[in-house]
Order: structure tokens, then sequence, then C-alpha cells
């Protein structure tokens, strides 16, 4: 049912833990993957994991960079003459727009806060506008964006990354509609909003020296019904779900991919 051979998926973030773990699956299920990431090195490392899958093709690429994404797309374009899926897996945080403990909102870095903005809401728009041109003239696609449990209710310190997830957010359902209206029902743009999952940015909050939970860890878990993290691969299930033709009347929506956390009071 969630059938993608040979669909034409282009991934942006390729290089990081989650974007990495779907790379993996996509190519398991022979899809013709395009990685982009920013890191050329990192790239090379990532090819040698897909390539005994799968042929894959990858492109250092600056998703905040319009020239450069058009540069990657007419090469895509050329080669397969459409873009089946695009897969929008950048996303990150920086220093000065966290508020730990010890400040306050007034300490925030606005240059930082900015940085986090254009990455998760610009760094998802760019892509969107560049590959799903491609869709719009060929009437048929799927887009999907990663969206956070940060949107739907406050989790102290990450000001800036919930501001910008939630604006990506609503870009998504606002892209649904736009691309459905005027380009057809074989669009589709939807998100998926992972849960709290161990990765290099937030490893360090969560998880002691020693492998224990922090103190943020033991709040996150115990807000968790499953009681544990979740695991990279868990996500790529959903993923395959809204690439395929399974999910052809599915569009809008942001899916919860969390352990039953967003569904939980606390009580």
């Amino acid at each position: 049912m969630f059938d993608i051979k040979d669909r034409v998926i282009v991934l942006t973030g390729a290089t990081g833990a989650l974007g990495g773990a779907i790379a993996l699956s996509l190519a398991k299920a022979k899809g013709q993957l395009i990685v982009l990431g920013r890191n050329q090195d990192l790239l090379e490392v990532l090819l040698k994991k897909l390539t005994p899958f799968a042929s894959v093709q990858a492109y250092a690429v600056n998703v905040m960079d319009r020239d450069d994404l058009i540069r990657v797309k007419k090469e895509i374009v050329k080669q397969y003459d459409r873009i089946d899926v695009l897969i929008n897996a950048v996303g990150g945080n920086l220093p000065g727009a966290v508020i730990p403990d010890d400040k306050s909102v007034f300490d925030l870095s606005e240059s930082d806060f900015d940085e986090v903005v254009d990455l998760n809401l610009k760094g998802t728009l760019l892509p969107s506008l560049v590959f799903g041109e491609v869709m719009s003239q060929k009437g048929k696609g799927s887009i999907i964006n990663y969206s956070s449990m940060a949107v739907d209710r406050v989790i102290t310190r990450v000001l800036g990354y919930s501001a910008s997830k939630a604006a990506m957010e609503n870009f998504t359902r606002w892209m649904a509609v736009e691309m459905a209206l005027k380009f057809g029902d074989g669009i589709r743009v939807n998100a998926i909003a992972p849960g709290f999952f161990i990765g290099k940015q937030n490893k360090d909050l969560l998880l002691n020296q020693d492998g224990s939970l922090t103190e943020r860890g033991e709040k996150i878990i115990r807000n968790t019904p499953m009681k544990r993290f979740g695991e990279a691969e868990e996500l790529n299930g959903p993923i395959h779900f809204l690439c395929s033709d399974s999910a052809s009347f599915v569009t809008g929506i942001v899916l919860p991919v969390d352990g039953g956390f967003s569904a939980f009071s606390g009580v």
C-alpha cells in the first residue's frame, strides 16, 4: 500500500539524524532519491550508506539560497523530468534563541532568533516554492514538512524554534490549500510533528553523560504516555504513507509521531 518504488524524491536536511534515517528507509524502498545537505563530506558519508540499496544522487546546496536550489532543480528535471516527493527535513536551533533557566526572554539574541526563523521557516518555504513549481506543472506530487511538539504547547527554552515551527506549520496548511485549489487534487502538502527523539542538538539537554535522564528529560518522559523517547526509524512509516498514493485524499494535516505526548494532559 505504501509503495514508493521509482518515485523521484528530494530530501533536504539529509545529513541530520532524522534526515539520515528516512534517507536509508527511502533508499531501501527503491525510491529515486536525491539527498541535499550543506556539507559535502557528510553527504559522501551518507552516500556510502545508501548506495548499496538504490541509485542515489547528492548535492551540496544552501536551502536558504533560491538560486542554488534552482540550479539543483534544473539538474533533477533534466534527468527525470519530474519531482514526485519533496521532504523538507531541514531545521535547527541556535543558543541565542534559547532561553535557559538562568536567563529570561529579555536576554534573547535578535540575530540568532532571526537566523532560526529563517532556517526553519524559509528553509522549508524556498524548497517548496522551487521544487513545488515542478509539481504544479505536472499536477502531481507530495510535499512533507517537519513540524514539532513545540507548536501546540509552550515548551520552555526553545522560543525561536517554537515560533518558527509554528509559522512553518501554518505555511504547510496554506500551501496545501493553494496547491489543491489552483493546481488540482494530485498535489498534497502535509507535515509530521515528531515528539522527542535523541539527536546531536538535544542530547545534552535530555541525557547526562552516564546515559541517565536530565531533569528536562525526566519531565518529557513523565508527559509521554509511552514512557520513552522515539527512535528515528519510527518516523519512516508515517513518511512512507504521506509519500504514497495511500494518502491520496490527505492534505493540509500535521501528523503527530510522539508516543502520545500531544494527547496527554499530565494528569
